[in-house]
């Protein structure tokens, strides 16, 4: 059985068709009924299927038979977005090959190099092929060249196929028979078993639903199993494959690619990577994945407190099927309590944010992001800072480390003009420009994290007319000149408005978020300022004049002397209210300004 399975990966990069071809091949195999079909059959989520991106990779088993002989296609469809790039290398490591996809009307792209790069550290063998071959304006020997001298392959290795018309996807299932080798296992006269996990789903019915690649023995229904790392064990409930929906089975062998329902409702530690194994004959635990590390950083809180445990309940149920995804718990004077969740990138932020909303319900407050700081003090003491309100003051602070990425853009040369003044607005160093084929340049940048996080892909697309594309890798921390912006509203730091800025930006960006607030803050029943702050002095300020209120009003003839007395009353409660100085920030007022950033 084992050698009529194959398990294969589409990779690409975002926008070259992973999605669609996915949907020709389960088609011609007969997986999905034609009547069943529809575009991204396999981008479950309604966000994946509004933004025409996938978000998951989602698993799927095919059967196919070639020359009277039957064989098991299982397919992990993959994102092309840098941002859940972790997701592509866990499909990885579940496989033993990969389409590689290129679009002919755009040849290689950045995250291209960046997705193969991991299939090759991974061992994986490559199909190159050649997408959308359909379109009249298809570069395809083009494309063929790049794809040729970035593998070293032959022209004649490449495949052409148009996952729109289904033109080519059949010899492309053929050459995955071929090409790639069936799964060998370890331990292949061993009873026990052993799985590497490398997704998870929590379902309110079953619990806890494991999505492993079976690497030895076999799994099936009753069978008791441990978590090696996490020391946790349950007994099966149910084993099966996905058509793409869950279909249970009677086991699951070495080589195959399915689900395991634990039954286990509470939030559980596992990680993907994690390794499967029955609980009274272990075999050694599988290496893993390798721990990522959030780039951005987020506060989010619910708006009103009494959702709390229905977000950490929210968070903890999304980093079961989002493995990239961090939080601990942190409290705000002026929010309540909420959380500090670590993201990989802005798109990731987004997409988490808003799953949260429309899949659990909840309304938010979601403050600035930032990324991490090391800072030194003057006493020696070094420091992780990812909060901003949690930076030492100005005179506390030796020196402060940022990390910076190595950027590289593939773009027509017809832009280098614009991009370079982009490049010297965000601080990059250019290192490198080189020739990329016919028509397009390589471009290879140094440049801090916080500048790439600050709109970098949008005006990168929006100067280029959509023409670059982008992929990055950390490369370190160097020393960086950055402050911490407060904002005073009546002499009052608001922790939530704090955010990290360079020193050459402090000003600009302290009347931005002043101007911004003078126009969301609703008036008080005193005059009271609002101010942004740095480096010890206040660089913006605007008043807010209170409200006008005649208490005189119901009053007609008599002395004046009982009006003089209504206003001086009034005087001294102003004064009291002002002495206070407590603002009262409604909460879609921080919603607002973190929207309009």
């Amino acid at each position: 059985m084992q050698n009529h399975i194959r398990n294969f990966s589409i990779i690409a990069h975002i926008d070259h068709g992973k999605s669609t071809l996915a949907d020709r091949m389960l088609e011609i195999t007969g997986t999905i009924e034609k009547r069943k079909m529809r575009e991204q059959v396999l981008d479950q989520m309604d966000l994946e299927r509004e933004r025409g991106i996938t978000i998951k990779m989602q698993p799927v088993r095919m059967d196919h038979t070639v020359g009277g002989t039957p064989y098991v296609l299982n397919l992990i469809d993959t994102p092309g977005h840098i941002d859940f790039s972790y997701e592509v290398s866990r499909a990885i490591k579940a496989v033993e090959g990969a389409v590689l996809l290129v679009d002919a009307t755009q040849g290689v792209q950045a995250q291209t190099l960046t997705v193969l790069e991991m299939a090759r550290a991974s061992g994986l063998t490559i199909i190159p092929v050649v997408n959308k071959v359909d379109l009249p304006f298809a570069q395809v020997h083009e494309t063929k060249d790049q794809i040729a001298k970035l593998l070293g392959v032959s022209h004649g290795s490449i495949l052409e196929v148009s996952g729109k018309t289904g033109q080519g996807v059949l010899e492309l299932l053929s050459a995955v028979i071929e090409r790639v080798p069936p799964p060998v296992s370890d331990y292949p006269e061993t009873r026990s078993s052993r799985t590497l996990i490398f997704d998870f789903e929590y379902s309110k019915h079953k619990g806890v639903v494991v999505y492993g690649r079976v690497l030895d023995g076999s799994i099936k229904t009753g069978d008791l199993l441990t978590f090696c790392a996490l020391g946790e064990s349950f007994t099966v409930l149910e084993v099966g494959t996905f058509s793409p929906e869950k279909t249970a089975c009677d086991s699951l062998s070495h080589g195959e690619i399915g689900y395991i329902v634990t039954g286990i409702k509470k939030a559980i530690q596992a990680s993907v990577g994690d390794t499967l194994t029955h609980k009274h004959d272990k075999l050694p635990p599988i290496a893993g994945y390798q721990e990522v590390q959030p780039l951005v950083w987020a506060s989010i809180y619910p708006e009103g407190q009494d959702d709390f445990v229905l977000l950490r309940q929210a968070l903890e149920r999304l980093k079961l099927s989002d493995s990239s995804l961090s939080f601990e718990e942190e409290a705000s004077g002026t929010l309540g309590r909420g959380f500090r969740v670590g993201f990989l990138g802005m798109l990731h932020l987004e997409i988490i944010s808003e799953r949260l909303k429309r899949e659990h319900n909840l309304s938010l407050v979601i403050a600035s992001p930032t990324i991490t700081y090391e800072v030194v003090r003057t006493g020696g003491e070094r420091e992780i800072i990812y909060n901003p309100a949690l930076f030492p003051e100005a005179n506390d602070i030796e020196k402060i480390f940022e990390p910076w990425v190595i950027a590289t853009i593939i773009t027509p040369p017809e832009y280098l003009g614009d991009l370079m003044v982009m490049f010297h607005e965000h601080e990059a160093n250019v290192v490198g420009i080189d020739l990329f084929g016919d028509n397009r340049n390589e471009i290879l940048l140094e440049m801090p994290l916080r500048e790439l996080m600050r709109n970098f892909f949008d005006q990168l697309k929006s100067t280029t007319s959509g023409y670059a594309s982008l992929s990055y890798k950390l490369s370190g921390l160097r020393e960086a000149d950055v402050v911490r912006l407060d904002v005073l509203v009546a002499e009052d730091r608001v922790a939530a408005f704090s955010r990290i800025v360079t020193r050459a930006r402090a000003e600009r960006e302290a009347q931005d978020v002043v101007e911004r607030l003078k126009n969301l803050l609703p008036r008080q029943m005193f005059d009271f300022k609002i101010q942004g702050k740095a480096m010890g002095r206040i660089l913006a300020s605007r008043a807010m004049s209170g409200i006008k209120k005649d208490v005189t009003d119901y009053l007609y003839g008599g002395d004046i002397t009982r009006k003089m007395k209504l206003r001086e009353k009034q005087k001294k409660g102003k004064k009291k209210m002002k002495a206070v100085g407590r603002v009262n920030i409604p909460n879609d007022v921080f919603l607002k300004v973190m929207k309009e950033e």
